[in-house]
């Protein structure tokens, strides 16, 4: 039993430095939106604006890749070997939410790289600023029904 636990730890415990590595690329991500919506016109140039919002497109496309690619896959594995199927089905509804909401943030970061009319920003902030809260809830969740709630299970 001392044995089954110290596995556990080995494969699930990096788990939780993954999580918090990427909740950190999130602060990170959330830092760098908050200063860009904080630049309103005619005060900022866009020169400005442009370089920052560079910026925020990468940082939010490596972010979205990096739930996808990574974490995500991480999770789904955590829950399936602790036979978690209610939490495996709650993380499939999740994924639909935060599916919709990875559409939305790369729509915003595709108009943005092929345009330097940065008329609707301010809109289009607003309202990634409401796509990412969604996803963020849902990501949260996710990471409570498949991680946090086997944690003990883990240490």
């Amino acid at each position: 039993m001392l044995e089954n636990c110290k596995d556990a730890k080995e494969r699930w415990g990096g788990v939780s430095t993954l999580v918090d590595q990427w909740l950190e690329a999130r602060r990170k991500m959330l830092v760098q939106f908050c200063d860009l919506s904080a630049l309103k016109r005619p005060e900022a140039d866009d020169q400005v604006r442009g370089g920052k919002l560079r910026r925020l497109c990468e940082t939010l496309v490596d972010y979205v890749s990096a739930g996808h690619f990574e974490v995500y896959d991480q999770l789904i594995k955590e829950g399936r070997e602790f036979g978690d199927k209610a939490a495996l089905a709650e993380a499939s509804r999740l994924f639909k939410i935060i599916d919709q909401t990875t559409q939305e943030v790369l729509d915003f970061n595709d108009k943005y790289l092929e345009t330097d009319d940065l008329e609707a920003l301010e809109p289009d902030l607003s309202r990634l600023g409401e796509t990412l809260e969604i996803r963020f809830s849902a990501e949260d969740r996710m990471i409570e029904v498949l991680h946090t709630a086997h944690k003990d299970l883990v240490t």
